[in-house]
């Protein structure tokens, strides 16, 4: 017979109970603790059940709620607990066997509900304790976004940041409390500012518009998105080295000489679920390649200083090794002798001893050898020729 769970999740709008299903409004009955955030608590009849205040910040209520293991927990959580909600959060530390859920409407439909907009097409963010640059990829004329706040002081700065990125023309429409009888929708532009308080929950739909950069899509972005101090993969080698590098879902890079970061960051621009680890021995690069990422939108990069392979020891194993800077015969022999079967590598080499070294290599493990030749258009006296650049050779591997 198998073991009822102990723990209900329960989404929750701001219309309970009168919007909760039966099997909701049957969880809470059965209860015998109850824990959520006051203004969820506040809306529930009267429950025989003891009523437990989530705490602030949010973490510190896990241990509580699990201190109440082997009772029967009711959990409140705002619309669908698993759509940028609080479901994951407490589930990670629990059994299969130990929790159900009962989603309610997520905030983001009922945001396209009032929008009219088609979910499909919208380009959905949590951003309660996330920094406003992780929309930074979704800049662009038309593109339309719904975006979770945490309170009034977020929406101005929201208006703020997309007019700092020359998108002041953005028509942003506030929402708050949807759902519920004290629902409310602000339509302003981005330029003009927000007025008022807007009170939490709140979240904004947005509509892009204005002169902004937008970031492409494909990688080989420009390279004036990434700050330097000139070492860095410039952008046709970049293109062709993530092409070499492959990105495929949930795998993590590591990324060795990162330089401006721009090979990590472009990794990570390809899909949410990717991962990586840049390996840069010089603190002031260490430092840009911070400020890149977090300009670009993907904070999430790791950045260890210093020197490979003795900073590599103890790093989350990687699917696809970049090597960009400081190769060295002891390097190709480390990662040749820890990197698991089938870990991807790819590395570039412009001087002659460290294309001695990928000859090498690719003689001794296989794998493809490619040199790149680029030239560009110059002023030649008063005409134009072609300027080379350094030729590059790029060896990449599956181990």
């Amino acid at each position: 017979m198998t073991k009822a769970p102990w723990l209900t999740i329960i989404g929750i709008g701001e219309d309970a109970p009168d919007g909760l299903p039966r099997a909701s409004l049957e969880a809470l009955e059965q209860a015998e603790i109850i824990m959520g955030a006051p203004r969820h608590l506040a809306l529930l009849p009267p429950l025989e059940a003891e009523l437990v205040t989530w705490p602030v910040p949010f973490a510190d209520g896990i241990d509580i709620l699990l201190s109440h293991r082997g009772r029967r927990v009711a959990m409140l959580a705002s619309g669908d607990p698993f759509w940028f909600g609080a479901g994951t959060s407490v589930t990670r530390h629990l059994a299969p066997g130990d929790w159900r859920a009962l989603p309610g409407v997520s905030t983001f439909s009922l945001a396209a509900s009032v929008m009219g907009w088609p979910l499909e097409t919208t380009r959905c963010f949590g951003l309660h304790a996330a920094p406003l640059t992780r929309l930074r990829p979704a800049l662009a004329a038309g593109v339309r976004l719904i975006v979770l706040l945490r309170d009034g002081a977020a929406v101005r700065a929201l208006a703020q940041y997309l007019r700092a990125q020359g998108w002041g023309e953005s028509r942003i429409s506030v929402l708050e409390s949807l759902g519920g009888p004290q629902a409310r929708r602000s339509d302003l532009r981005a330029a003009d500012g927000v007025t008022g308080d807007p009170a939490h929950p709140v979240c904004a739909a947005i509509e892009i518009a204005g002169t902004g950069t937008a970031v492409p899509l494909t990688s080989g972005r420009p390279d004036a998105l990434f700050d330097s101090d000139g070492t860095m993969t410039k952008r046709p080698v970049r293109a062709l080295t993530l092409s070499a590098l492959a990105p495929r879902p949930f795998e993590h890079l590591w990324d060795i000489g990162g330089g401006s970061g721009s090979i990590a960051i472009e990794w990570l621009l390809s899909d949410p679920s990717l991962s990586a680890t840049t390996i840069e021995r010089h603190s002031a690069r260490a430092a840009r390649i911070a400020q890149n990422a977090a300009a670009l939108g993907v904070d999430r990069l790791q950045i260890i200083e210093g020197d490979a392979p003795t900073a590599l020891e103890g790093l989350q194993t990687p699917n696809c090794v970049f090597v960009g800077g400081g190769l060295s015969a002891t390097l190709l022999s480390w990662l040749e002798a820890r990197l698991k079967v089938g870990t991807r590598l790819v590395a570039n080499a412009v001087t002659l001893e460290s294309e001695a070294l990928l000859m090498q290599a690719q003689a001794r493990l296989g794998g493809d050898l490619l040199r790149i030749d680029l030239a560009r258009a110059a002023p030649l006296g008063p005409r134009r020729g072609w300027k080379a650049s350094y030729p590059i050779a790029q060896w990449a591997v599956t181990l």
